[in-house]
C-alpha cells in the first residue's frame, strides 16, 4: 500500500511539474489585425505576447535573437501583437523595447518615438547589448515599423550596431523621409528653431528631408557593410510620402503590393499584415523560404 501511496504521488507531482512545459509549448494566437489590437490588445507597462523572455535560448535553426523596434506613438506592447506571438510561434527567442518616451501621458511609456533618435538609439544600443548578454548570441536581427525602420541605422552606422546586427528588416521604410514632415521645416525657418528643439516631438521634425539627422543616416550611402537590409513598402502608405521613400540602393526592397495586389495594407496594418508577415519570415530565414499565398486585406483592420 505505502509502495502504492508513493507511486500515486510520485506521478501527480510529475504531473504538476510537466504542466506549465506544456503549456508553455501551446501555440500563441496570432492575430492579423493591428488597429484593434494596438488600442486593446496591451495593458500599461506589459509586453506583448510572447516577447522579452530573457531565459529564452536561441537555437541553432534561428541563432539570432529578434528585437522589434517599434514606430512613433508605440511602444513595446502595442505595436508588436502580432509579431511576438507569431516569431515565438517559429522558435525565435523575441525581444522588444519602448524607446524615445519623453511624454509621460497617458501613462510612462505609453507613447515611444518622440524623443531625439539619436539619443532613442543609444537606448536600442543598451538593449541590444542586454538581449546578446542573456543569450549568448553574437548577433541580433532587426525588425523596426515606421520610425523603427530609420532610428535604429544610426546605431547601426554610429554606434557600433553594425558589428551586432545581421539582418535588418523594415516595415513602411522612410529612409528618404516624408513630405508630411515638409510644414514642420516651414515653421522651423518662420521660428528660427533647429529639427532638435521641436516641441513635443523631435523625431517628427527629423523625418523632414534636409535635416541634420537625415545626412547622417545617408551620409556614405544609407546601407551599412555587412548588414543585409530588406525594405517592405506598401503603395497605400498614408505616413510614408512618396512610398517609395522606404527604397534604397544596396538593399531588398519589395513592394507589398506587386506580391499580393489585393492587399490594401496602409502605414498601420502592414505592422500586421499575414502577407506581409510571410515576406518577414523569408527574410529571417531565407534557406527555408514560405509560400506566399495571398489574401485580401483592408487598411488597418486586416483581412476579411
Amino acid at each position: 500500500m505505502r509502495r502504492l501511496t508513493s507511486l500515486l504521488i510520485g506521478l501527480l507531482a510529475v504531473g504538476f511539474l510537466t504542466a506549465p512545459a506544456q503549456a508553455a509549448d501551446k501555440p500563441l494566437p496570432v492575430p492579423y489585425s493591428f488597429l484593434p489590437n494596438a488600442l486593446f490588445g496591451g495593458v500599461p507597462g506589459s509586453d506583448a505576447p510572447g516577447t522579452n523572455d530573457f531565459g529564452c535560448k536561441p537555437s541553432a535553426a534561428h541563432p539570432n535573437p529578434v528585437v522589434l523596434v517599434h514606430g512613433t506613438a508605440g511602444n513595446r506592447s502595442t505595436n508588436w501583437q502580432t509579431y511576438g506571438p507569431l516569431l515565438k510561434n517559429n522558435g525565435y527567442c523575441v525581444f522588444s523595447l519602448t524607446y524615445g518616451s519623453t511624454l509621460p501621458l497617458p501613462y510612462p511609456g505609453a507613447l515611444g518615438g518622440f524623443g531625439d533618435m539619436r539619443t532613442s538609439a543609444g537606448e536600442l544600443q543598451v538593449f541590444v547589448d542586454k538581449v546578446l548578454a542573456s543569450t549568448g548570441a553574437r548577433e541580433v536581427d532587426l525588425i523596426g515599423h515606421s520610425q523603427g525602420t530609420l532610428m535604429p541605422n544610426y546605431y547601426v552606422k554610429y554606434l557600433g550596431g553594425a558589428a551586432k546586427v545581421d539582418k535588418y528588416i523594415s516595415l513602411a521604410p522612410v529612409w528618404n523621409g516624408t513630405r508630411l514632415a515638409d510644414p514642420i521645416t516651414l515653421l522651423r525657418s518662420v521660428f528660427l528653431f533647429t529639427a532638435e528643439q521641436t516641441p513635443v516631438c523631435v523625431a517628427c521634425a527629423q523625418f523632414a528631408t534636409g535635416t541634420e539627422f537625415m545626412a547622417q543616416i545617408q551620409a556614405g550611402g544609407t546601407a551599412a557593410a555587412g548588414v543585409r537590409y530588406t525594405n517592405i513598402m506598401t503603395k497605400y502608405d498614408e505616413l510614408v510620402v512618396p512610398y517609395t521613400s522606404g527604397a534604397q540602393p544596396g538593399m531588398t526592397n519589395i513592394v507589398l503590393q506587386d506580391r499580393c495586389a489585393q492587399d490594401y495594407s496602409e502605414h498601420f496594418e502592414i505592422a500586421s499584415d499575414r502577407n506581409a508577415s510571410v515576406l518577414v519570415l523569408n527574410a529571417l530565414d531565407p534557406a527555408h523560404p514560405r509560400t506566399l499565398t495571398c489574401s485580401v486585406v483592408l487598411p488597418f483592420v486586416g483581412g476579411i
